[in-house]
């Protein structure tokens, strides 16, 4: 049995019809939607409400995005975000997401998405403070949010 301490924060949802494009699979430019989905969970888990961020005159910024395919997902088919902190460095750090079809696990994506830290007050970039790094350091393994409604029928 996996120890939930060894799974990655996961975040669970459902495709929906409008995501999918005329070959009826989801569309390729959907997996930004779906990344900054999973991110804003995945932050919100770290650091609690956003504005949090914000009070604290910081914010972050897209620097990179970057996604690979390996197999079609569906109208109905239910994905479960891996998200797991790669790169954190000065002012930038990068998160790995790999997309699964829960149920099967079949890798569907991956992405790596890089932000810079900035100071909105000033737009500019700044270091990531030590709290927030420990927090990037730390992820969230074992968490789980679903917005799926997928039922499963425990023992």
């Amino acid at each position: 049995m996996t120890d939930q301490l060894d799974l990655p924060f996961r975040f669970r949802f459902r495709v929906r019809y409008g995501e999918c494009d005329a070959q009826s699979v989801v569309f390729n430019a959907r997996y930004g939607d779906f990344v900054d989905i999973a991110v804003n969970e995945y932050i919100r888990t770290l650091f609690g409400d956003y504005q949090r961020l914000l009070d604290q005159d910081l914010d972050i910024q897209v620097v990179s995005l970057t996604v690979n395919w390996k197999a079609p997902a569906k109208f109905d088919d239910v994905l479960e975000a891996r998200i797991r902190a790669g790169r954190i460095g000065n002012t930038s750090f990068t998160l790995h997401l790999e997309f699964h079809r829960y149920g099967d696990g079949v890798l569907i994506a991956d992405a790596d998405i890089t932000y810079v830290m900035i100071q909105p007050s000033q737009m500019a970039k700044v270091s990531i403070p030590e709290t927030i790094r420990a927090l990037l350091e730390a992820g969230a393994p074992g968490v789980l949010i679903s917005h799926a409604g997928e039922q499963r029928q425990e023992g």
